[in-house]
Formats: structure tokens, C-alpha cells, sequence
């Protein structure tokens, strides 16, 4: 019996194969415990041309004590592998039958540490060259062994290579012998101490005692429990003291616990340990263990992360995502045209600001990462609170340019102090407002920045809020470049004047994306509340222009609407059931399933995420995703569209981004049939996809 495919070969074409010999095997020579024949074959169907299979015994059988026996498996050349007994997406595991003397009992085999190997989407769980497989057999305490010094046996196992699949068996006789020392060493030794699962949501978490002198340089754990969970190439590994935990997807979830995990913990290379995990608490938080598999395969350096944090927010000043705040930059420097000391104690502050917002953001994101949420870059915006906040900062701000009231942060004038004041809580909301979107080079940096210990990581958010903000420093010490500034004057209430138009239009769009992530009630009521606020500043200005005490009024005013929105926004939220709007590409939705079988189909697949309040996201679609030339270009390719929307909090996306090294949306895939993911540029032009989508035909 042969079975062949030529590579590259789809994960359903090469999955539906190996459950087909499967269930051949199976109806050929059932072999579990309530089906197994009277007598053991004593004649191979298929052989062990490929993969050679021989039965070794430690020594003599002794009355109640275990029997160790091997099966040593022996490719006939380098391209052959086996199989764990947990095969992974495919393959076969190892079954085997002993014809044992009355009584005795044959233990669950013991295994080596096993190998990944990934074809297509398939996650396949191998051994390669020579490996040994221990079986123990217990021996009663009263049992005879005079003239028992081997057994016979029959074993039924899969030999692959990339392209071939066959089946094979072979008729055991133990014999004398073989290199059980080095056998035994190879085998995972078993934790003695307690391992811990629990099951939430989608994912499996595990909690293994391991001790922190043990060094992980390649972590993977493989789940024995077949059928149960997803087989990721890319695991996400924490460390807590002599604790690791990981957490891994499930399959399709029954919502029925297994009393038992099983499996083994591969530190990376031939060493692991074996585990067996009862149910129980596993704990949050830890360190992300930083030499994780990236989706590139190679960690950057730190210095070139680095750079890349300095540089992407440095190129944030000009994304498109940016704009909204360009405005406070723009009245900030304008009144930099004091004096030299002013205007360092301005640019100081600015950048004071704008580091502390960035570390703040990234701090907390990592403390919700440790504490097992998925979140990632941008997480603020994927909460309606937030959003509502922003909306309401943003209209406060439009009514301080449109001079309906004055703040002395945001005037035309100020003291040193008030101009240090000014600038910080300008650099706060800037970087705020400006870091959701990532753009080039900051990508890879905020990525990495989930992985590395938490000092590097928030050294890259220090950096990415310093390229930010550089620019306003250089001004700030930099004579020439101020010199180049308008000095002040009357026309900077005309400047301000105009700088209320895009604080408005980020207000409406604020608006827009309140609607998106809440509802049109969830909106309405923010609105009200808006107004309320605004009312409120323009009470403050009426007092401000009569030389009266002013903020007071803006308490009382301003209080009922807050108190009602405290208490009916949280009633009125409802999470939108279609978060991505209408597509002329069609687009089917991502999930881990979806994409497996859009890459299974053979077509090219083009994935995008993007989020409602990501404007680099808006861009792109506009530019280059949402144009007929796209369409027509996709369906004379035959590209599959698919598209994940990052607007409210996704697990699934997150994980997705993590295994990716994104931090963030936007993130572009292309996917040739067979072949592992390319991501596109996070600044798509015109013509990116059309001429992809042209190499694709």
C-alpha cells in the first residue's frame, strides 16, 4: 500500500490522506484493547522496508519488578521520519501488541523528545535518524519467568518523507541487549513535581515546575491528549521563578476538561521533560521568555530594536494617524518663539510628556499581557470608556481653539511654569492619540517589546516616545531652527482659530467610532454627555471674560451629565454583531479555521487587520484595498480576500499578531499556495496589491 503527493500540497488534501490510511489501519487490525484479535499477526502486511522496527529486553524478567523493553526504529535513509504518539495535524502514532504471559501488564510507552515539523499549515510531531521507544512491562510478584527471556510482539507504525507517506508493521521478537543507558537518557524524564492546567475561553494554560537555572532556548510544550488543542508553531512561554507557564488554543472545545494533561516540555533540541497535569489553579503574570519563536524565525538584536522604536516614532510625526494632533503641535511651537531658556523648558517638557504617555501605555499593556489578557499596541482604543474619554477631550480642546473658553495649558501665552505645564499635558495627549497605528520600523520594535524582559521592553517605549517627540526638542535647543518659526503675534488667535477645524473633525470622527464599538444608544448618550461638557466651558468662558471666579461654575454644570453618562453608558453599550463594513473584495472573516482552509484551497491568500480608529488602516483601504483594480487584479489571480477587524478587543486576532511579531495593526499577508506567510508593507501604495496579485497568476 503506497500513498504519494507531490509538495507543495495543501493542509486538507494532506490531512484527509493520513485520516484515510488511518481508518484503513484501523478497520485492517483494530487495535484497541476491546477489539484486538485472539492472536498477534505473524506475518507483516506491509513491512519495515523504510523504517526498520527492532524489540530489545533489559536483561531477564524478575517476579515483581518491571521489565524494561525497547523498540529501536532505524530509517533506511535520512529523509524518512516516525511518529510521536501523538502524530500532531497528521501522521500516525505507534501501535504495538505484546504477547505477554497471563498477568503481566504492559505499561504506556515512554518517548524521546519529539520535533516540529511544519508543511503547509500542518504541525506535524516527528522523530528523525534513529530513536529508541521504551515499553515497560510489569511483571506479578508470583509469576513464573523460568524460560521466559523474550517475548514477540507485532507493531504497526507510519513512515513519512515531505512528500510520501507509508504504512508499516513489523513481527517482534525481543532479544538480548541494545544500548538501554543511552536509551534511557534520550527518553523525557518525568516531573516528580505537580504540573497544573486549567481551561478558559479558547485556550489551554498549563503551570510547569521547572527550576529558573533551567535554560529554555527553544520552548515548545507537545500535548499527548490528541484531538484537544490547536498545534501552533508558535507558543507564548512566561517564566515566574521556578514556574513556567504557557498557554495554547484549543480545538473544538467541548467544554468538558479532561481529568488529566499529558504531554512533554521540550527546553529546546533533544532535552524536555514529560509531564502529567491534574487540574488546578494556574497563576497570571511573569516574564515573557524573550527567545520565543518569532514569525521571521530570528529574534532582531536589541540595537537594532532600538533604532527602530527611535526611528518609528520619529516617522509618526508624518503617518497619516498622526494628523489629528498635528494642531496642539503646531500652536505649541508656534509659541516657542520666547526666549532660549522658554523654549528648552517647553521642548524638555514636551518630550517629558510624550515618554511618560508612551511608558505608561506600554507598562500597562505588559502588566494585561502578564496578567493572561490578550491585548495589544493600541489596547486603549479598544475600550469604549476610553474612546468616550478622547471624544470628550477632543471637543474640550476644539472649544479652547474656537476661544470659547481659556485654558491655560493650551493658551496663546503663558509664564515659563504655566509653558512647562502646557507642554507636558500637550506631549501626553499627543502621544496618546498619535500611537495606535504602527508604522515602519516601529513594527518590529513594539513586537519584540512582547517578548523581551520587561526592562528592554520598556526601554523600546522610552525610545519610541523620544523619536516622537525629537523633533519638537530639536526646535527646543536648536537657535536656527527656531528662527525659522513666525514670531509670535495677533495672528496666533487667527492660527488657533483655525486649529479648531481638525480638532473638530477628530471629534466627529471620535464620534463615528464611539457608534462603531458601542451602538447608536451608546452614542447618543455620549453625545449628551459632549454637550453637557461643552456647556459647561462655555459657562467658564462667559465668567473668564467678566474677571470672575470660572471653574467652579464648570463642577456644577457639568456634574448631572457626568453622573447620567456614569450610569447609562454602561447600560446602553452593545457590541456590534459586524464590526468590518462592506468590502468590494468580499472578504471572509478571520479565524485560525477560515484561514486554514482558505490556504488549503490552493489560491493565494491575501489577509488584512485594521481597526475602526486606525487612520494608516483607512489610508491603505482606500489607497490601495477598496479599488476595482484590486478586485479585478484578485479574481483574474484568484485570490482569496480575508480580512480581521481589530476595532473591539479579539483574542483570536491577538494571538495572531503575537505569532506574526506585530504589535499592532495595520498588518498586511500574502500567501502563496504552499508556501509560509509574506507581510507587505504597513504603507501600502496604488499598485502594491495589483502587482502582488500579478506575480500570483
Amino acid at each position: 500500500m503506497f500513498y504519494a503527493r507531490k509538495f507543495p500540497v495543501s493542509a486538507h488534501h494532506f490531512a484527509a490522506l493520513c485520516f484515510a490510511l488511518l481508518a484503513m489501519l484501523a478497520l485492517a487490525a483494530p487495535l484497541e484493547a476491546q477489539d484486538r484479535p485472539t492472536e498477534i499477526p505473524t506475518e507483516p502486511r506491509y513491512g519495515d522496508e523504510n523504517i526498520g522496527a527492532a524489540l530489545f529486553a533489559d536483561g531477564l524478567p524478575k517476579p515483581g519488578e518491571e521489565w524494561m523493553l525497547a523498540l529501536r526504529f532505524t530509517p533506511s535513509a535520512d529523509e524518512w521520519h516516525g511518529y510521536w504518539s501523538n502524530p500532531g495535524d497528521a501522521g500516525l502514532g505507534m501501535q504495538v501488541q505484546l504477547d505477554l504471559p497471563e498477568g503481566w501488564q504492559m505499561g504506556d510507552a515512554q518517548y524521546p523528545v519529539p520535533k516540529r515539523l511544519l508543511i503547509g499549515d500542518l504541525m506535524n510531531h516527528i522523530y528523525e535518524g534513529k530513536y529508541a521507544v521504551l515499553v515497560p512491562v510489569m511483571v506479578p510478584e508470583d509469576a513464573n519467568v523460568e524460560g521466559v527471556s523474550n517475548v514477540t510482539g507485532f507493531a504497526e507504525y507510519l513512515a513519512c518523507t515531505d512528500e510520501v507517506c507509508v504504512p508499516q508493521d513489523a513481527v517482534l521478537q525481543s532479544r538480548q541487549g541494545g544500548d538501554f543507558a543511552k536509551w534511557r537518557a534520550q527518553i523525557a524524564p518525568p516531573l516528580s513535581a505537580d504540573t497544573r492546567f486549567e481551561v478558559g475561553g479558547k485556550n489551554l494554560r498549563l503551570a510547569i515546575p521547572l527550576p529558573a537555572s533551567v535554560e529554555l532556548s527553544d520552548p515548545h510544550v507537545f500535548i499527548a491528549n490528541e484531538r484537544f488543542v490547536d498545534y501552533p508553531p508558535f507558543q507564548t512561554f512566561r517564566r515566574s521563578g521556578d514556574v513556567v507557564t504557557t498557554t495554547i488554543p484549543l480545538a473544538q472545545y467541548s467544554g468538558n476538561a479532561p481529568s488529566a494533561v499529558t504531554g512533554i516540555l521540550s527546553f529546546g533540541g533533544d532535552e524536555g521533560v514529560a509531564f502529567a497535569a491534574i487540574l488546578g489553579e494556574v497563576p497570571v503574570g511573569g516574564e515573557v521568555l524573550a527567545n520565543m519563536n518569532s514569525a521571521a524565525g530570528i529574534t532582531p538584536s536589541l540595537w537594532s530594536l532600538i533604532l527602530g522604536a527611535l526611528v518609528g516614532g520619529l516617522i509618526l510625526n508624518i503617518m497619516p494617524c498622526v494628523f489629528p494632533i498635528l494642531s496642539l503641535k503646531a500652536l505649541s511651537l508656534a509659541r516657542a518663539g520666547g526666549s532660549e531658556a522658554e523654549a528648552r523648558i517647553e521642548g524638555v517638557s514636551y518630550t517629558a510628556g510624550v515618554i511618560l504617555a508612551c511608558v505608561a501605555l506600554g507598562a500597562t499593556m505588559l502588566a494585561l499581557r502578564a496578567a493572561g489578557e490578550q491585548v495589544g499596541w493600541a489596547f486603549q482604543l479598544q475600550e469604549p470608556g476610553v474612546v468616550v474619554l478622547l471624544l470628550v477631550v477632543a471637543a474640550a480642546i476644539t472649544a479652547n481653539f474656537a476661544g470659547i473658553f481659556e485654558l491655560p495649558s493650551f493658551g496663546s501665552s503663558s509664564t515659563p511654569k504655566k509653558g512647562a505645564v502646557g507642554a507636558f499635558a500637550t506631549g501626553l495627549l499627543a502621544a496618546f492619540a498619535a500611537t495606535p497605528c504602527t508604522g515602519p520600523f516601529m513594527a518590529a520594535a513594539m513586537g519584540a517589546a512582547l517578548l523581551l524582559p520587561v526592562p528592554e521592553a520598556l526601554l523600546l517605549f522610552a525610545l519610541l516616545g523620544l523619536g516622537l517627540a525629537l523633533p519638537f526638542l530639536l526646535i527646543g535647543f536648536i537657535p536656527a531652527l527656531r528662527r525659522m518659526l513666525p514670531k509670535p503675534g495677533a495672528w496666533m488667535v487667527t492660527f488657533r482659530r483655525a486649529m479648531a477645524i481638525p480638532m473638530g473633525l477628530t471629534a466627529l470622527a471620535l464620534i463615528w467610532l464611539v457608534t462603531q464599538i458601542g451602538g447608536r444608544w451608546f452614542a447618543a448618550i455620549a453625545l449628551i454627555l459632549v454637550l453637557g461638557v461643552v456647556v459647561a466651558l462655555w459657562v467658564v468662558g462667559q465668567l473668564q471674560r467678566r474677571g470672575k471666579m470660572a471653574w467652579p461654575a464648570f463642577g456644577l454644570v457639568a456634574a448631572p451629565f457626568v453622573v447620567f453618562a456614569l450610569i447609562a453608558l454602561p447600560a446602553s453599550y452593545a457590541a456590534p454583531a459586524q464590526q468590518f463594513a462592506e468590502s468590494i473584495l468580499g472578504p471572509e472573516t478571520f479565524s485560525d479555521k477560515a484561514l486554514a482552509e482558505a490556504r488549503a484551497s490552493g489560491s493565494p491568500v491575501f489577509l488584512w487587520f485594521t481597526a475602526d480608529w486606525c487612520v494608516t488602516c483607512k489610508v491603505n483601504e482606500s489607497v490601495a484595498i477598496e479599488r476595482e483594480t484590486t478586485k479585478k487584479a484578485f479574481e483574474d489571480a484568484g485570490v482569496i480576500p480575508m480580512v480581521g477587524d481589530w476595532t473591539v478587543r479579539d483574542e483570536e486576532i491577538t494571538m495572531f499578531l503575537t505569532e506574526q511579531g506585530a504589535a499592532g495593526v495595520p498588518l498586511y499577508i500574502w500567501y502563496e499556495p504552499g508556501e509560509d506567510a509574506e507581510q507587505l508593507p504597513q504603507v501600502l501604495t496604488a499598485d502594491t496589491l495589483v502587482d502582488r496579485a500579478s506575480r500570483s497568476r
